[in-house]
Protein backbone atom coordinates (compact mmCIF):
# COMPACT_ATOMS: atom_id res chain seq x y z
CA UNK A 1 0.00 0.00 0.00
CA UNK A 2 1.18 3.59 -0.69
CA UNK A 3 2.85 5.42 2.18
CA UNK A 4 1.05 8.66 1.20
CA UNK A 5 3.89 11.05 2.04
CA UNK A 6 3.12 13.29 -0.93
CA UNK A 7 3.17 17.10 -1.00
CA UNK A 8 -0.25 18.78 -0.97
CA UNK A 9 -0.38 21.67 -3.47
CA UNK A 10 -4.13 22.26 -3.04
CA UNK A 11 -3.83 24.30 0.14
CA UNK A 12 -1.78 27.18 1.54
CA UNK A 13 0.08 29.96 -0.22
CA UNK A 14 -0.03 29.70 -4.02
CA UNK A 15 3.26 31.55 -4.36
CA UNK A 16 4.98 29.25 -1.86
CA UNK A 17 3.57 26.12 -3.52
CA UNK A 18 4.69 27.18 -6.99
CA UNK A 19 8.06 28.55 -5.89
CA UNK A 20 8.87 25.48 -3.79
CA UNK A 21 8.14 23.30 -6.81
CA UNK A 22 9.70 25.56 -9.43
CA UNK A 23 13.14 26.23 -7.94
CA UNK A 24 14.27 22.58 -7.87
CA UNK A 25 12.68 22.00 -11.27
CA UNK A 26 14.49 24.96 -12.80
CA UNK A 27 17.72 23.79 -11.21
CA UNK A 28 17.12 20.27 -12.54
CA UNK A 29 16.42 21.71 -16.01
CA UNK A 30 19.73 23.54 -15.92
CA UNK A 31 21.39 20.32 -14.88
CA UNK A 32 19.94 18.55 -17.93
CA UNK A 33 21.12 21.41 -20.11
CA UNK A 34 24.52 21.36 -18.42
CA UNK A 35 25.16 17.80 -19.57
CA UNK A 36 25.41 18.84 -23.21
CA UNK A 37 26.64 22.33 -22.32
CA UNK A 38 29.62 20.81 -20.51
CA UNK A 39 30.41 18.67 -23.55
CA UNK A 40 30.22 21.73 -25.80
CA UNK A 41 32.48 23.77 -23.53
CA UNK A 42 35.24 21.17 -23.49
CA UNK A 43 34.86 20.10 -27.13
CA UNK A 44 34.74 23.72 -28.32
CA UNK A 45 38.44 24.05 -27.59
CA UNK A 46 39.15 21.17 -29.98
CA UNK A 47 37.50 23.02 -32.88
CA UNK A 48 34.13 23.46 -34.59
CA UNK A 49 34.33 19.98 -36.16
CA UNK A 50 34.09 18.29 -32.74
CA UNK A 51 31.27 20.62 -31.74
CA UNK A 52 29.41 19.89 -34.98
CA UNK A 53 29.80 16.13 -34.47
CA UNK A 54 28.50 16.20 -30.90
CA UNK A 55 25.84 18.76 -31.83
CA UNK A 56 24.47 16.59 -34.63
CA UNK A 57 24.33 13.55 -32.36
CA UNK A 58 22.69 15.74 -29.73
CA UNK A 59 19.57 16.05 -31.85
CA UNK A 60 18.89 12.35 -31.28
CA UNK A 61 19.45 12.74 -27.56
CA UNK A 62 16.86 15.49 -27.81
CA UNK A 63 14.56 13.03 -29.56
CA UNK A 64 15.01 10.62 -26.64
CA UNK A 65 13.80 13.33 -24.27
CA UNK A 66 10.87 13.99 -26.59
CA UNK A 67 9.75 10.35 -26.61
CA UNK A 68 10.12 10.09 -22.85
CA UNK A 69 7.35 12.67 -22.52
CA UNK A 70 4.88 9.87 -23.27
CA UNK A 71 5.49 8.40 -19.84
CA UNK A 72 6.86 11.49 -18.08
CA UNK A 73 3.90 13.77 -18.83
CA UNK A 74 1.42 10.91 -18.66
CA UNK A 75 2.62 10.00 -15.16
CA UNK A 76 2.84 13.62 -13.97
CA UNK A 77 -0.77 14.32 -14.92
CA UNK A 78 -2.33 11.06 -13.76
CA UNK A 79 -0.40 10.94 -10.49
CA UNK A 80 -0.98 14.63 -9.67
CA UNK A 81 -4.72 14.45 -10.35
CA UNK A 82 -5.05 11.24 -8.31
CA UNK A 83 -3.06 12.77 -5.43
CA UNK A 84 -5.21 15.92 -5.59
CA UNK A 85 -8.32 13.72 -5.32
CA UNK A 86 -6.65 11.84 -2.39
CA UNK A 87 -6.88 8.57 -4.35
CA UNK A 88 -3.40 7.26 -3.56
CA UNK A 89 -4.11 3.70 -4.68
CA UNK A 90 -4.94 4.93 -8.19
CA UNK A 91 -1.81 7.09 -8.17
CA UNK A 92 0.27 4.02 -7.33
CA UNK A 93 -1.27 2.03 -10.19
CA UNK A 94 -0.48 4.80 -12.67
CA UNK A 95 3.09 4.99 -11.39
CA UNK A 96 3.65 1.26 -11.94
CA UNK A 97 2.28 1.36 -15.47
CA UNK A 98 4.41 4.39 -16.38
CA UNK A 99 7.58 2.66 -15.18
CA UNK A 100 6.91 -0.42 -17.31
CA UNK A 101 6.07 1.60 -20.43
CA UNK A 102 9.18 3.71 -19.95
CA UNK A 103 11.49 0.69 -19.75
CA UNK A 104 9.98 -0.84 -22.89
CA UNK A 105 10.04 2.28 -25.07
CA UNK A 106 13.46 3.42 -23.81
CA UNK A 107 15.05 0.06 -24.61
CA UNK A 108 13.65 0.03 -28.16
CA UNK A 109 14.83 3.57 -28.84
CA UNK A 110 18.37 2.91 -27.58
CA UNK A 111 18.65 -0.13 -29.84
CA UNK A 112 17.45 1.82 -32.89
CA UNK A 113 19.96 4.62 -32.28
CA UNK A 114 22.84 2.14 -32.04
CA UNK A 115 21.85 0.30 -35.23
CA UNK A 116 20.86 3.30 -37.38
CA UNK A 117 23.59 5.75 -36.30
CA UNK A 118 25.42 5.84 -39.71
CA UNK A 119 22.22 6.51 -41.65
CA UNK A 120 21.00 9.16 -39.23
CA UNK A 121 24.29 11.06 -39.30
CA UNK A 122 24.30 10.71 -43.08
CA UNK A 123 21.40 13.18 -43.15
CA UNK A 124 23.88 15.97 -42.34
CA UNK A 125 26.19 15.23 -45.30
CA UNK A 126 29.26 15.88 -43.18
CA UNK A 127 32.80 15.33 -44.25
CA UNK A 128 33.95 11.80 -43.43
CA UNK A 129 36.02 12.87 -40.40
CA UNK A 130 33.08 14.66 -38.75
CA UNK A 131 30.63 11.90 -39.66
CA UNK A 132 32.87 9.26 -38.12
CA UNK A 133 33.10 11.18 -34.85
CA UNK A 134 29.34 11.70 -34.75
CA UNK A 135 28.54 8.02 -35.39
CA UNK A 136 30.97 6.95 -32.69
CA UNK A 137 29.43 9.43 -30.25
CA UNK A 138 25.91 8.12 -30.93
CA UNK A 139 26.79 4.46 -30.54
CA UNK A 140 28.61 5.04 -27.28
CA UNK A 141 25.80 7.12 -25.83
CA UNK A 142 23.02 4.72 -26.91
CA UNK A 143 22.99 2.70 -23.63
CA UNK A 144 22.91 5.99 -21.73
CA UNK A 145 19.75 6.96 -23.64
CA UNK A 146 17.91 4.05 -22.03
CA UNK A 147 18.82 5.33 -18.59
CA UNK A 148 18.04 8.94 -19.58
CA UNK A 149 14.59 7.91 -20.84
CA UNK A 150 13.72 6.20 -17.57
CA UNK A 151 15.27 8.96 -15.44
CA UNK A 152 12.88 11.44 -17.04
CA UNK A 153 9.92 9.20 -16.17
CA UNK A 154 11.13 8.76 -12.60
CA UNK A 155 11.33 12.55 -12.28
CA UNK A 156 7.76 12.81 -13.56
CA UNK A 157 6.53 10.44 -10.87
CA UNK A 158 8.02 12.61 -8.14
CA UNK A 159 6.84 15.87 -9.77
CA UNK A 160 3.27 14.59 -9.84
CA UNK A 161 3.43 14.05 -6.09
CA UNK A 162 4.59 17.63 -5.56
CA UNK A 163 8.18 16.60 -4.82
CA UNK A 164 10.65 18.28 -7.16
CA UNK A 165 13.57 18.23 -4.73
CA UNK A 166 14.34 14.51 -5.00
CA UNK A 167 14.78 14.60 -8.81
CA UNK A 168 16.93 17.71 -8.47
CA UNK A 169 19.26 16.17 -5.90
CA UNK A 170 19.52 12.96 -7.90
CA UNK A 171 20.27 14.58 -11.26
CA UNK A 172 22.76 16.91 -9.56
CA UNK A 173 24.88 13.88 -8.66
CA UNK A 174 24.90 12.86 -12.32
CA UNK A 175 26.05 16.32 -13.38
CA UNK A 176 28.96 16.21 -10.94
CA UNK A 177 30.00 12.86 -12.41
CA UNK A 178 29.74 14.25 -15.95
CA UNK A 179 31.72 17.40 -15.13
CA UNK A 180 34.45 15.36 -13.44
CA UNK A 181 34.80 12.81 -16.25
CA UNK A 182 34.54 15.14 -19.27
CA UNK A 183 38.02 16.74 -19.19
CA UNK A 184 39.62 13.48 -18.09
CA UNK A 185 38.23 11.47 -21.01
CA UNK A 186 38.15 14.19 -23.69
CA UNK A 187 41.72 15.44 -23.21
CA UNK A 188 43.29 12.37 -21.60
CA UNK A 189 44.37 13.81 -18.26
CA UNK A 190 46.50 11.57 -16.04
CA UNK A 191 46.07 7.85 -16.70
CA UNK A 192 43.03 8.39 -18.94
CA UNK A 193 43.35 8.17 -22.75
CA UNK A 194 42.52 11.16 -24.97
CA UNK A 195 39.20 10.19 -26.58
CA UNK A 196 37.81 13.50 -27.89
CA UNK A 197 34.08 13.29 -28.73
CA UNK A 198 34.00 9.62 -27.68
CA UNK A 199 35.17 10.67 -24.21
CA UNK A 200 32.30 13.13 -23.93
CA UNK A 201 29.83 10.39 -24.85
CA UNK A 202 31.25 7.96 -22.28
CA UNK A 203 31.11 10.60 -19.53
CA UNK A 204 27.48 11.43 -20.29
CA UNK A 205 26.38 7.78 -20.49
CA UNK A 206 28.06 6.93 -17.17
CA UNK A 207 26.46 9.96 -15.51
CA UNK A 208 23.00 8.84 -16.65
CA UNK A 209 23.69 5.34 -15.30
CA UNK A 210 24.58 6.79 -11.89
CA UNK A 211 21.33 8.79 -11.81
CA UNK A 212 19.31 5.71 -12.78
CA UNK A 213 20.84 3.64 -9.99
CA UNK A 214 20.05 6.30 -7.37
CA UNK A 215 16.46 6.63 -8.57
CA UNK A 216 15.98 2.86 -8.75
CA UNK A 217 17.20 2.32 -5.18
CA UNK A 218 14.36 4.54 -3.96
CA UNK A 219 11.56 3.73 -6.38
CA UNK A 220 11.92 -0.03 -6.21
CA UNK A 221 11.92 0.00 -2.41
CA UNK A 222 9.42 0.68 0.37
CA UNK A 223 10.83 4.22 0.71
CA UNK A 224 8.94 5.41 -2.37
CA UNK A 225 5.93 7.54 -1.27
CA UNK A 226 3.49 5.65 -3.50
CA UNK A 227 4.69 2.25 -2.34
CA UNK A 228 7.30 -0.16 -3.68
CA UNK A 229 7.29 -0.23 -7.48
CA UNK A 230 8.01 -3.21 -9.74
CA UNK A 231 9.82 -3.20 -13.08
CA UNK A 232 7.27 -5.58 -14.53
CA UNK A 233 3.90 -6.60 -13.12
CA UNK A 234 1.84 -6.66 -16.32
CA UNK A 235 0.45 -3.75 -18.32
CA UNK A 236 -3.18 -2.85 -17.71
CA UNK A 237 -5.11 -1.47 -20.66
CA UNK A 238 -7.11 1.30 -18.97
CA UNK A 239 -4.15 2.77 -17.10
CA UNK A 240 -1.63 2.54 -19.95
CA UNK A 241 -4.15 3.91 -22.43
CA UNK A 242 -4.72 7.05 -20.35
CA UNK A 243 -0.99 7.57 -19.80
CA UNK A 244 -0.32 7.27 -23.52
CA UNK A 245 -3.26 9.49 -24.54
CA UNK A 246 -2.11 12.23 -22.17
CA UNK A 247 1.60 11.99 -22.92
CA UNK A 248 1.51 11.26 -26.65
CA UNK A 249 0.49 14.76 -27.86
CA UNK A 250 3.31 16.35 -25.84
CA UNK A 251 5.73 13.66 -27.01
CA UNK A 252 4.73 14.14 -30.64
CA UNK A 253 5.15 17.89 -30.29
CA UNK A 254 8.65 17.52 -28.87
CA UNK A 255 9.61 14.74 -31.29
CA UNK A 256 8.49 16.82 -34.26
CA UNK A 257 10.27 19.78 -32.71
CA UNK A 258 13.44 17.68 -32.81
CA UNK A 259 12.78 16.70 -36.42
CA UNK A 260 12.08 20.30 -37.40
CA UNK A 261 15.29 21.38 -35.65
CA UNK A 262 17.17 18.58 -37.39
CA UNK A 263 15.83 19.79 -40.73
CA UNK A 264 16.92 23.33 -39.94
CA UNK A 265 20.34 21.96 -38.92
CA UNK A 266 20.74 20.23 -42.27
CA UNK A 267 19.85 23.55 -43.92
CA UNK A 268 22.37 25.35 -41.71
CA UNK A 269 24.95 22.72 -42.71
CA UNK A 270 24.97 24.31 -46.17
CA UNK A 271 27.11 27.00 -44.55
CA UNK A 272 29.50 24.30 -43.31
CA UNK A 273 30.45 23.37 -39.75
CA UNK A 274 30.08 27.04 -38.76
CA UNK A 275 26.33 26.94 -39.46
CA UNK A 276 25.76 23.76 -37.43
CA UNK A 277 28.00 24.96 -34.60
CA UNK A 278 26.15 28.31 -34.44
CA UNK A 279 22.80 26.58 -34.11
CA UNK A 280 24.05 23.85 -31.75
CA UNK A 281 25.80 26.19 -29.32
CA UNK A 282 23.26 28.98 -29.78
CA UNK A 283 20.38 26.69 -28.87
CA UNK A 284 22.28 25.57 -25.77
CA UNK A 285 22.72 29.19 -24.67
CA UNK A 286 19.11 30.05 -25.46
CA UNK A 287 18.10 27.08 -23.33
CA UNK A 288 18.93 29.22 -20.29
CA UNK A 289 15.58 30.96 -20.64
CA UNK A 290 13.84 27.94 -22.17
CA UNK A 291 14.81 25.66 -19.30
CA UNK A 292 13.73 28.27 -16.75
CA UNK A 293 10.34 28.44 -18.43
CA UNK A 294 10.19 24.64 -18.56
CA UNK A 295 10.77 24.49 -14.80
CA UNK A 296 7.89 26.88 -14.13
CA UNK A 297 5.76 25.01 -16.68
CA UNK A 298 6.28 21.66 -14.94
CA UNK A 299 5.66 23.21 -11.53
CA UNK A 300 2.44 24.78 -12.81
CA UNK A 301 1.39 21.46 -14.38
CA UNK A 302 1.77 19.65 -11.04
CA UNK A 303 0.04 22.49 -9.18
CA UNK A 304 -2.78 22.59 -11.72
CA UNK A 305 -3.10 18.80 -11.78
CA UNK A 306 -3.58 18.48 -8.03
CA UNK A 307 -5.99 21.42 -7.85
CA UNK A 308 -7.91 20.16 -10.87
CA UNK A 309 -8.28 16.78 -9.18
CA UNK A 310 -9.49 18.58 -6.05
CA UNK A 311 -11.85 20.84 -8.03
CA UNK A 312 -10.14 24.11 -7.01
CA UNK A 313 -10.57 26.00 -10.31
CA UNK A 314 -10.16 29.53 -8.91
CA UNK A 315 -6.82 28.50 -7.44
CA UNK A 316 -5.77 27.25 -10.88
CA UNK A 317 -6.45 30.66 -12.48
CA UNK A 318 -4.54 32.46 -9.74
CA UNK A 319 -1.59 30.09 -10.09
CA UNK A 320 -1.45 30.59 -13.85
CA UNK A 321 -1.40 34.38 -13.61
CA UNK A 322 1.27 34.38 -10.93
CA UNK A 323 3.51 31.94 -12.83
CA UNK A 324 3.10 33.90 -16.05
CA UNK A 325 4.18 37.11 -14.32
CA UNK A 326 7.30 35.60 -12.75
CA UNK A 327 8.45 33.58 -15.76
CA UNK A 328 7.59 36.41 -18.17
CA UNK A 329 9.89 38.76 -16.29
CA UNK A 330 12.72 36.25 -16.59
CA UNK A 331 12.08 35.80 -20.31
CA UNK A 332 12.17 39.57 -20.85
CA UNK A 333 15.45 39.85 -18.97
CA UNK A 334 16.99 37.01 -21.01
CA UNK A 335 15.93 38.70 -24.24
CA UNK A 336 17.62 41.96 -23.28
CA UNK A 337 20.77 40.07 -22.22
CA UNK A 338 21.01 38.11 -25.48
CA UNK A 339 20.37 41.23 -27.57
CA UNK A 340 23.02 43.37 -25.92
CA UNK A 341 25.78 40.84 -25.17
CA UNK A 342 25.32 38.21 -27.89
CA UNK A 343 28.92 37.99 -29.14
CA UNK A 344 30.63 38.08 -25.73
CA UNK A 345 28.32 35.31 -24.55
CA UNK A 346 28.96 33.15 -27.62
CA UNK A 347 32.74 33.69 -27.38
CA UNK A 348 32.72 31.73 -24.12
CA UNK A 349 32.16 28.57 -26.13
CA UNK A 350 34.29 28.99 -29.28
CA UNK A 351 37.30 31.07 -30.22
CA UNK A 352 36.90 31.18 -34.00
CA UNK A 353 35.92 34.66 -35.21
CA UNK A 354 33.58 33.39 -37.92
CA UNK A 355 31.72 31.13 -35.48
CA UNK A 356 31.38 33.98 -32.94
CA UNK A 357 29.96 36.26 -35.63
CA UNK A 358 27.39 33.66 -36.75
CA UNK A 359 26.49 32.73 -33.17
CA UNK A 360 26.14 36.37 -32.15
CA UNK A 361 23.59 36.92 -34.92
CA UNK A 362 21.69 33.84 -33.72
CA UNK A 363 21.36 35.17 -30.16
CA UNK A 364 20.51 38.71 -31.28
CA UNK A 365 17.63 37.55 -33.46
CA UNK A 366 16.35 34.95 -30.98
CA UNK A 367 16.38 37.61 -28.25
CA UNK A 368 13.23 39.11 -29.75
CA UNK A 369 11.20 35.96 -29.06
CA UNK A 370 12.26 35.08 -25.52
CA UNK A 371 9.22 36.60 -23.79
CA UNK A 372 6.84 34.83 -26.17
CA UNK A 373 8.69 31.53 -25.82
CA UNK A 374 8.34 31.69 -22.02
CA UNK A 375 4.65 32.57 -22.28
CA UNK A 376 3.99 29.57 -24.52
CA UNK A 377 5.83 27.18 -22.20
CA UNK A 378 4.04 28.32 -19.05
CA UNK A 379 0.63 28.16 -20.73
CA UNK A 380 1.39 24.64 -21.96
CA UNK A 381 2.01 23.61 -18.35
CA UNK A 382 -1.38 24.99 -17.30
CA UNK A 383 -3.12 23.11 -20.11
CA UNK A 384 -1.25 19.87 -19.32
CA UNK A 385 -2.21 19.97 -15.66
CA UNK A 386 -5.90 19.88 -16.60
CA UNK A 387 -5.28 16.90 -18.88
CA UNK A 388 -5.79 18.99 -22.05
CA UNK A 389 -2.47 18.21 -23.71
CA UNK A 390 -3.74 18.60 -27.28
CA UNK A 391 -4.03 22.45 -27.53
CA UNK A 392 -0.35 23.18 -26.72
CA UNK A 393 0.77 20.23 -28.84
CA UNK A 394 -1.31 21.34 -31.82
CA UNK A 395 -0.13 24.94 -31.53
CA UNK A 396 3.48 23.85 -31.20
CA UNK A 397 3.40 21.42 -34.12
CA UNK A 398 1.62 23.84 -36.47
CA UNK A 399 3.80 26.90 -35.92
CA UNK A 400 7.09 25.09 -35.31
CA UNK A 401 6.51 23.12 -38.51
CA UNK A 402 6.03 26.42 -40.33
CA UNK A 403 9.69 27.17 -39.63
CA UNK A 404 10.78 24.79 -42.38
CA UNK A 405 9.17 26.43 -45.43
CA UNK A 406 9.74 29.85 -43.88
CA UNK A 407 13.47 29.15 -43.40
CA UNK A 408 13.94 27.85 -46.94
CA UNK A 409 12.20 30.95 -48.28
CA UNK A 410 14.03 33.48 -46.11
CA UNK A 411 17.48 32.03 -46.80
CA UNK A 412 16.98 32.74 -50.50
CA UNK A 413 17.32 36.46 -49.78
CA UNK A 414 20.99 37.47 -50.14
CA UNK A 415 20.67 40.01 -47.32
CA UNK A 416 19.62 37.26 -44.90
CA UNK A 417 21.41 34.06 -45.89
CA UNK A 418 22.03 31.90 -42.81
CA UNK A 419 20.18 34.38 -40.55
CA UNK A 420 16.97 33.56 -42.42
CA UNK A 421 16.88 30.33 -40.39
CA UNK A 422 17.13 32.25 -37.13
CA UNK A 423 14.35 34.63 -38.22
CA UNK A 424 12.03 31.68 -38.97
CA UNK A 425 12.53 30.43 -35.41
CA UNK A 426 11.83 33.83 -33.87
CA UNK A 427 8.70 34.53 -35.93
CA UNK A 428 7.18 31.13 -35.11
CA UNK A 429 7.91 31.57 -31.40
CA UNK A 430 6.15 34.93 -31.37
CA UNK A 431 3.10 33.35 -33.01
CA UNK A 432 3.00 30.43 -30.54
CA UNK A 433 3.40 32.75 -27.56
CA UNK A 434 0.42 34.77 -28.76
CA UNK A 435 -2.04 32.09 -29.88
CA UNK A 436 -1.74 29.61 -26.98
CA UNK A 437 -2.44 32.10 -24.13
CA UNK A 438 -5.53 33.32 -26.00
CA UNK A 439 -6.66 29.70 -26.28
CA UNK A 440 -6.17 29.16 -22.54
CA UNK A 441 -8.13 32.30 -21.69
CA UNK A 442 -11.03 30.83 -23.69
CA UNK A 443 -10.62 27.52 -21.85
CA UNK A 444 -10.62 29.28 -18.46
CA UNK A 445 -13.89 31.00 -19.28
CA UNK A 446 -15.43 27.70 -20.29
CA UNK A 447 -14.19 26.10 -17.06
CA UNK A 448 -15.74 28.96 -15.05
CA UNK A 449 -19.09 28.52 -16.84
CA UNK A 450 -19.06 24.77 -16.15
CA UNK A 451 -18.40 25.47 -12.47
CA UNK A 452 -21.34 27.90 -12.29
CA UNK A 453 -23.62 25.35 -13.97
CA UNK A 454 -22.68 22.76 -11.36
CA UNK A 455 -23.52 25.21 -8.61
Amino acid sequence: MPIMQTTDLTQGSIFRSLWTMAVPLISASFIQMAYSMTDMLWLGHLGSECVAAAGAAGFFTWMCNALSFITKIGSEITVSQAVGAKDYTRASHYARQAIQLSALIGFCYACLIFLLAPRLIGLFHFESSIAEQAVGYMRIIAPGLFFQFNNNTFSGLYNGQGDSRTPFRTTAVGLVVNIALDPLLIYGIGPFPSLGTAGAAIATALAQLVVYVIFARRIFSSRFPLGKMQLYSGLKKDFTRRIILLGLPVSMQNALFSIFSLTLATLAARWGAIGVAAQSIGSQIEAISWMTAAGFSTALAAFTGQNYGAGHYTRIRQGYRLTLTIAGGIGLFAGILFFMFNKPIFSLFVSEAEAIEAGGEYLKILALSQLFMVTESVTAGAFNGTGRTTPPALTGILFTGARIPMAYWLTTFPALGLTGIWWSITISSILKGTVLPLWFIHFQRKMARDLQNKI
